[in-house]
């Protein structure tokens, strides 16, 4: 199993930046995908979700919400995260996770199977 962000770097406060996650050795279209981020001193966090299904439901954190688009490509078994007008906090490692389509806990953040090792993104001033 393998996951594999890319697409993080360096950025102006208001930029845009689309990180994406390669996955390999499982079903893709049969787990549900989210992104999260970790600052440095501060403890992992759940930033977005989209279910298994083609119709692809969509959840996201408070704080990212109208910013941030998650989505997917079930033929390129490749999870997107789209994030517009970013700020200085949104400074942080970014990596993908997918969890099993029967798990319950996946738009909250919990209980995912598989991490990647993540991307840093870098949002200055």
């Amino acid at each position: 199993v393998q996951l594999v962000e890319a697409g993080g770097g360096l950025a102006q406060a208001g930029g845009s930046l689309r990180l994406s996650c390669a996955a390999s050795g499982f079903p893709f279209s049969s787990y549900h995908m989210g992104w999260f981020r970790q600052a440095p001193g501060k403890e992992r966090e759940f930033v977005a979700a989209i279910s298994w299904s083609s119709g692809g439901t969509t959840y996201y954190r408070d704080d990212v919400k109208g910013r941030f688009t998650i989505s997917r490509d079930n033929a390129k078994n490749t999870v997107y995260l789209q994030m517009n007008s970013l700020k200085p906090e949104d400074t942080a490692i970014y990596l993908c996770a997918a969890e099993y389509r029967s798990g319950g806990g996946w738009s909250t953040g919990r209980g995912y199977d598989y991490w990647g090792q993540g991307t840093q993104v870098t949002v200055a001033s």
